[in-house]
């Protein structure tokens, strides 16, 4: 048996045409501005991504870039500068950042209707009642993939490995929203096979190449793969590929599966808090 890909980039494409249509139709000049602190080379992959696909929906972008010594309150007053300015329709401030900052510091420096990576506490806490009328993108991007094929979720084994602020933590939230039986393995869990091996949908965020083996999942699993991390100059997934396709249904390829989704919804999330959409 090999698994079936679920192909992350064609959903994506067809998100990111149905957004050129609306940007067009609306007339709305809108502008996604990007923060990046210092250099890192998954983040400029990802930076790439994003001016891509604003390029494709007729969205403008600005990227912020910032040297790795900048100080706290130098930082902070930039970014009430690009958030105060009208042209810029939504922010988002490019992870990671140094390890000197406290990422939450920043991110409730984005009002609401800029936050369109669903990152300050008040969005999150919004997110978390089920009252906000956005999804954090990656979040988006997972479900919209398994509905495309016609993957259920309603009593199904999910395990997530990883509990970051990007994947783990927000898609645990939905997933219990929509009635999924759920595991969430972090770094302190006691023999991780045991759980991953009776994950019907295993999700892996950690960011830690080819984590995931063949002999760690079921037969007939479904593999969705929202890590990332370079190595020997490419990107890699949580999932090592090759092994893991043996024994699953459905696998996301990296890249090419949650990445291009995540780039999409995000420019959706923009669209939808500058027009009602």
């Amino acid at each position: 048996m090999k698994a079936k890909i679920l192909n992350g980039k064609e959903l994506s494409e067809k998100i990111l045409g149905n957004l050129k249509k609306k940007v067009k139709k609306s007339k709305l000049k809108l502008r996604l501005a990007v923060i990046q602190v210092g250099e890192n080379s998954v983040s400029q992959i990802f930076i790439n991504q994003k001016k891509k696909a604003c390029g494709k929906t007729g969205i403008n972008f600005k990227l912020f870039k910032f040297p790795a010594e900048i100080g706290l309150m130098e930082f902070k007053k930039e970014i009430e500068k690009i958030v105060k300015s009208k042209v810029n329709s939504g922010v988002i401030i490019q992870l990671p950042l140094p390890k000197k900052f406290l990422p939450e510091e920043f991110f409730n420096l984005i009002p609401e209707e800029k936050d369109i990576d669903v990152l300050s506490e008040k969005s999150l806490g919004k997110f978390y009642q089920g009252t906000l009328k956005i999804l954090p993108p990656t979040v988006d991007g997972i479900l919209r993939l398994l509905k495309n094929y016609k993957i259920g979720l309603i009593g199904k084994n999910i395990v997530i490995v990883g509990a970051g602020r990007l994947v783990g933590f927000p898609l645990a939230t939905q997933l219990l929203k929509e009635k999924a039986t759920l595991s969430v393995l972090n770094e302190w869990t006691r023999d991780a096979s045991s759980f991953t091996k009776k994950a019907d949908i295993l999700i892996s965020g950690v960011g830690k190449p080819n984590l995931i083996k063949g002999d760690m999942v079921k037969k007939g699993a479904v593999m969705i793969d929202a890590g990332c991390s370079m190595k020997n100059g490419k990107l890699e997934g949580d999932i090592d590929f090759k092994s893991v396709s043996k024994n699953a249904n459905y696998i996301t390829p990296v890249p090419g599966g949650v990445g291009p989704l995540t780039v999409a919804c995000l420019l959706e999330n923009l669209v939808k808090l500058n027009k009602n959409v």
